[in-house]
């Protein structure tokens, strides 16, 4: 029966794994330069956990026993994204955290959509996020987005994948425009403000008139709103000249204002205001970001996130935080799958130990465990053959060397074969790990 491909489910071949591996050593490598400690949460969470905040119910993949009755509803589900986990796992561990609590967290996540370029069933997500007991001061809305900057700044010297541009707003700049408007329900506008990239602004228009039986004027202005774009405290001054007016509103442009004009300072043009972007789930409460690549902007945001002051609470404590989400297969899969990164070669393996005759089998094998003491990966010849086919073998595997029993070894692309000591031979260090190569 032959193998079907299910929709939705990326997988690399070996040289394709080898450029994730090395850009989630990346990630966490710039997470823990910042201070962020790892955790791992569970793939499962309680349907209830799942479905308690935003319009996600549909998306979640529920999870039954097969000798489950029938009519038995779903009690647990795959988590859709790390944030949700992440809430429980500081309510079930808070008197063990140290707070201000940082965390990264590098894990795949699931979501039951329809496939599409940037959007898939089983996806890698690599998060950001620190989380405070009570309150969280404002200067970390400004500190997550310069880590998650920074992340995605290596990545794009190291492997050249394309530079990032992150974009910010503020729930409370938007929802207090919204109640300056006069309008009633402040979150379902902003959910179909979130749709603007997707079906434009005449279509936006439309549903806020026709959904939301919202009164032309108001729904100009929401558009006038979302289409203010700046990489400086300009923007104050445009929503300002708009005309509306409301307490929410001034405490949303105070706050976005801040994070834009320390980022401006700080890393110039990589973060701007952006007013268009609102985030459709609910439980974000503040500053939001969204971030695109050049050249890539069709896929989507390829990190996102924001202030969130109640996601996660008991009845003594809540835990405000923010965080930020980078997509690592959104950003991985169309690169990898159009060639434009790969693996200067498949396997990990340095160098192969021929093998003369099947009684040289425990000397090579001596010889492989000697080079591995120190770091450098072999693996011995599967086949007794003539030296010639070993090589072959070597070639086509992309392992660079080829060990001899006279000791010595040949690098096999270049052809130069000189005198070897297994205790002391060290290749180039380029050679020692396979790299990230752009074509």
């Amino acid at each position: 029966m032959a193998a079907k491909k299910l929709s939705g489910f990326p997988e690399f071949l070996p040289e394709g794994r080898i450029v994730e591996q090395r850009v989630l050593e990346s990630l966490s490598r710039t997470f823990e330069l910042h201070g962020f400690g790892s955790i791992e949460t569970r793939a499962l969470e309680t349907m209830d956990s799942l479905t308690r905040k935003g319009e996600i119910d549909k998306e979640v993949y529920a999870v039954k026993r097969i000798h489950a009755p029938a009519d038995a509803p779903a009690e647990f589900g795959l988590h859709f994204d790390l944030t949700v986990p992440f809430a429980r796992y500081v309510l079930e561990n808070a008197g063990r955290l140290a707070f201000p609590f940082r965390r990264y967290q590098i894990q795949k996540a699931w979501r039951g959509e329809r496939p599409q370029d940037g959007r898939y069933r089983e996806f890698t997500q690599a998060d950001v996020d620190i989380v405070g007991q009570g309150e969280l001061a404002a200067h970390h809305d400004v500190e997550l987005p310069l880590v998650t900057l920074d992340a995605l700044e290596r990545l794009h010297v190291d492997f050249g994948i394309p530079p990032a541009t992150m974009e910010v707003s503020n729930r409370k700049l938007s929802e207090g425009f919204y109640r300056g408007l006069g309008l009633a329900d402040p979150m379902a506008v902003l959910q179909l403000v979130d749709k603007l990239d997707k079906i434009g602004p005449d279509a936006v228009r439309g549903l806020l008139l026709e959904e939301l039986a919202m009164p032309p004027a108001a729904a100009n202005a929401c558009l006038r709103l979302a289409s203010i774009r700046a990489a400086d405290t300009s923007f104050v001054d445009e929503v300002r000249g708009i005309g509306v007016e409301h307490p929410l509103l001034d405490t949303g442009l105070e706050e976005l204002a801040q994070v834009v004009q320390t980022a401006q300072q700080l890393v110039p043009g990589r973060l701007v205001a952006a007013l268009k972007i609102a985030r459709g789930l609910d439980y974000y409460t503040g500053t939001v970001y969204e971030t695109s690549m050049r050249g890539m902007e069709a896929i989507g945001s390829i990190s996102s996130g924001g202030r969130y002051d109640s996601l996660a609470s008991d009845q003594k404590n809540s835990y405000p935080g923010v965080g930020l989400s980078i997509g690592v297969s959104r950003i991985l899969v169309p690169l990898i799958g159009k060639g434009a990164l790969g693996a200067s070669r498949p396997v990990p393996t340095v160098v192969l130990v021929a093998v003369d005759s099947e009684d040289a089998r425990l000397a090579a094998n001596e010889t492989a465990t000697r080079l591995r003491s120190r770091g450098i990966a072999a693996e011995v010849s599967p086949n007794a053959d003539k030296y010639g086919k070993q090589i072959r073998y070597a070639d086509r595997r992309g392992i660079p060397y080829v060990w001899f029993s006279a000791g010595e070894v040949k690098d096999i692309r270049t052809g130069e074969q000189q005198p070897a000591d297994p205790d002391s031979w060290v290749p180039p260090a380029a050679d020692l790990r396979p790299s990230v190569v752009q074509s």
